[in-house]
Formats: C-alpha cells, sequence, structure tokens
C-alpha cells in the first residue's frame, strides 16, 4: 500500500493574554493576526479560558476563526482558566494534558492534541509552555521528550510553543538529541520572535517526531503582529507522510 501525506500549515503564538505592546487587550486583533495567516492548526500559549464571568479569549478567538478548539489550563487568572490551547480546521479526535509544573514556580503544562487531517491518519500536536529559570526547564525537557516518545502513540508528532530558551541550551540539545528539529536559518533571515515590536531572542520552536518534512517558514511582521502581542507568530508549512 503507497505511503500516504497532507500538506498542514501550523503556527505557534504566545497571545501574552491578548494583550498588546499598546497595552490593549483585545483578542480580536489576535483573531485578525491569525485569519490572515490562514493556518490549519494554531497552537497558542498564554491563553485566558472560560471563566465565572463567562467565555474568555479562546471561546472568541475560536468563533472569529471557524474553529473547533481545546485548551489545557495551568492555573487561574482573573476567574478564568489560564493556559494553553490549540485551534483546529480538523476533527479534534482526542486531547490530554502533561504537568510540567517545578517546586514554587509557575505551574505549567504541555498539551497533546490528536488531530484527524483525514484519510491519512492522526497527527499528535504537543503544544509547550516551558519555564523561565534554567533549573526549571532541566526538569520539564527530559519529561516532555519522554511523553512525546510515548510508544502508545502512532503516527507523526509535531512538539511547539513557547520554549523560554533563545539559544542552544539545555532544553534544545536534549530535545534535539531525541527529536527532529525546525531549524530557521534555511527559511528566514530575521528569526527572532520576542519582543514583538523590535525582536531581539528567538524563543518560540519547533520539533517533529516521525515522517515530517518542512517546506516553508514565516515570521510575518505586519503592522498589527507587531503589537496585537510581546510575541511574533511562528508559521510552519508541513508535510506529513505516514
Amino acid at each position: 500500500m503507497p505511503r500516504q501525506w497532507a500538506d498542514v500549515r501550523i503556527v505557534t503564538y504566545n497571545i501574552h493574554r491578548s494583550r498588546g505592546l499598546d497595552r490593549r487587550t483585545r483578542p480580536e486583533r489576535i483573531a485578525d493576526v491569525l485569519a490572515a495567516i490562514d493556518a490549519d492548526i494554531v497552537a497558542l500559549q498564554e491563553v485566558v479560558g472560560p471563566g465565572l464571568s463567562g467565555p474568555g479569549h479562546a471561546e472568541r478567538i475560536g468563533a472569529a476563526l471557524a474553529m473547533g478548539w481545546v485548551m489545557a489550563p495551568a492555573r487561574e487568572f482573573r476567574r478564568h482558566q489560564f493556559g494553553n490551547a490549540v485551534l483546529s480546521r480538523f476533527p479534534i479526535r482526542d486531547h490530554a494534558q502533561h504537568d510540567l509544573s517545578w517546586r514554587t514556580c509557575e505551574p505549567r503544562n504541555a498539551m497533546r492534541v490528536a488531530i484527524d487531517v483525514g484519510a491519512v491518519g492522526l497527527l499528535h500536536v504537543f503544544n509547550v509552555h516551558l519555564g523561565t529559570a534554567l533549573l526549571e526547564r532541566r526538569y520539564q525537557a527530559p519529561r516532555l521528550a519522554a511523553w512525546v516518545e510515548d510508544r502508545h502513540l502512532q503516527g507523526p508528532r509535531v512538539v511547539l510553543g513557547d520554549f523560554n530558551e533563545w539559544g542552544h541550551g539545555l532544553v534544545n540539545d536534549l530535545l534535539a538529541e531525541r527529536l527532529q528539529s525546525l531549524s530557521l536559518f534555511p527559511h528566514l533571515q530575521r528569526r527572532r520572535t520576542y519582543p514583538g515590536f523590535f525582536p531581539l531572542l528567538h524563543l518560540d520552536h519547533v520539533y517533529f517526531l516521525g515522517d515530517v518534512s518542512v517546506r516553508r517558514v514565516e515570521l510575518p511582521r505586519s503592522r498589527r503582529a507587531l503589537v496585537a502581542s510581546d510575541h511574533l507568530p511562528l508559521v510552519a508549512d508541513l508535510r506529513v507522510r505516514w
């Protein structure tokens, strides 16, 4: 039987509670940035979710893009869920989250979402937001890699998000040993994603496991994208084979 494949456009974006560099909280602006990207799968970090006072930003962004979504809350923010979210044009078949909290640092987690991209099979997307402290990431990185490599999972896997590491540090070295790393150098001259208006650091990364090839990488720098969050979105066009 011949192998099957699918082309998927995926984006990772730390939306900073939808609070832009102009200090305005506008989830509709985040939705506009994402609408221009026109991705199939969106991995968001620092997302305000549902709460006691009503819908959060996840619902509003998902509705604006006509995409299904799931949330993995790590903590509470003003009586709302707060954490990671994945939006998808394809059906979401399964999702789970994995606690990566370390000692007294801010609670962190990773989420796994199994997405049905059609007749070809499931794509497992891992959405990650690691900690800011070196020892925290030293604790988180091997646990994340072991979860991604779980032998009970079948099919290609894409790991993306805000890793809070801007160089070839501990997390990058460990994950690059066990997963394939998306290098931005062949694709982009400007490779930094934070802070949005004048990026100095490259905190957002993509890794994958399985037969995944990178066709194109973009770092949108529209006027709206430059101010909508303190990060820029990182976009990758992937060809995934089963």
